[in-house]
């Protein structure tokens, strides 16, 4: 997945893809600033699911609060954050049912229209 806005450091080779929903009624600002040279800061709607690129050892911060004023709410590691062996376990098991749906195709034509000449 790649992030257009703020990339991660070339330098940075172990991505990790990260999932955060924000399950409050309030808008939040999520922010990882312990990477060095990169930034990121992201605006999450109530019920919004942010998917994001980010290394394991990131540290996401959560704000929150009202106009003019930010409260830092939490801190989640990105490691607890990651996507992928639920997004693999998730493909692999899509796969299976798929194999075990092949089954014979049914008409096309309910017999209402078979028989209307």
């Amino acid at each position: 997945m790649a992030q257009i806005f703020d990339p991660l450091p070339i330098s940075c080779s172990e991505h990790v893809l990260c999932c955060y929903v924000n399950a409050t009624s309030k808008i939040q600002i999520v922010r990882i600033s312990n990477v060095a040279n990169w930034y990121f800061e992201r605006v999450v709607f109530p019920g919004q699911r942010l998917i994001f690129e980010s290394l394991s050892e990131a540290l996401l911060e959560i704000h929150s609060g009202m106009m003019a004023s930010s409260i830092l709410s939490d801190t989640i590691p990105c490691d607890r954050l990651r996507l992928e062996v639920e997004l693999e376990n998730s493909l692999e098991l899509d796969s299976l049912i798929l194999d075990d749906d092949a089954a014979p195709e049914s008409p096309l034509l309910p017999s209402v229209f078979a028989s209307a000449e």
